[in-house]
């Protein structure tokens, strides 16, 4: 089961999301999209809530209002961090999670930590965390199916470019083609290189 959260502090609103427990968990570790951000609470256990990007966005585009939700909701499913004040809550790209066959199950490590981002959050915001749980919403996805499904969209863009690609470069060689016949007509048809029967060009010999 995976929980669903909508941050409306933006328009369009954004969507927030969590594992239910550690091994939902482990299969948004593993099924994980390259546009995903990945949130937990620093050195205590939390539950792991993902942002999910849109197209050409980066981690530097997430609106301070949005990373404030998605702190604030990772404070709240901490044990821990809920009931403290003065916290860590740290947060990378999903492609920077490093999973290996000895960590436990929902455990995680980073492949560079100088791309791991930290977020001091003071205290819980009971107005974020009720916003939010108002939005919630429980469903079973087939994590597997929607990241096989967009790898596969992707495939057809890029061949999609691919091949609009090499149109382009093929109507631009024709063009350049056409444009050097033309200047080698127009070469040919000046005054000067013109011949005439005045020049002595005339092929026929008269006494």
């Amino acid at each position: 089961m995976v929980f669903y959260f909508t941050s409306n502090v933006v328009a369009p609103p954004v969507t927030l999301f969590m594992g239910a427990d550690k091994h939902e968990n482990e299969d948004l570790i593993k099924w994980g999209w390259p546009e995903d951000v990945w949130f937990h609470v620093d050195k205590i256990s939390s539950a792991h809530v993902y942002l999910r990007l849109g197209p050409g966005q980066t981690i530097d585009d997430i609106p301070n209002a949005v990373l404030d939700d998605a702190c604030q909701l990772v404070k709240a499913n901490s044990i821990m961090g809920n009931k403290m004040n003065d916290i860590d809550i740290v947060y990378t790209m999903w492609s920077n999670l490093k999973k290996t066959p000895s960590m436990e199950v929902g455990q995680v490590a980073f492949h560079r930590d100088k791309e791991v981002r930290k977020v001091r959050v003071v205290k819980r915001i009971n107005e974020t965390i009720n916003r939010l749980n108002k939005t919630k919403k429980e469903t079973f996805p087939d994590l597997r199916l929607e990241r096989e499904t967009r790898d596969r969209l992707e495939r057809e863009d890029k061949k999609k470019l691919l091949r609009e690609k090499k149109e382009k470069e093929k109507e631009e060689e024709k063009r350049k083609k056409e444009e050097a016949e033309l200047r080698s007509y127009a070469t040919l048809m000046k005054t000067e290189n013109m011949t005439t029967n005045y020049d002595g060009n005339d092929s026929d010999d008269f006494m």
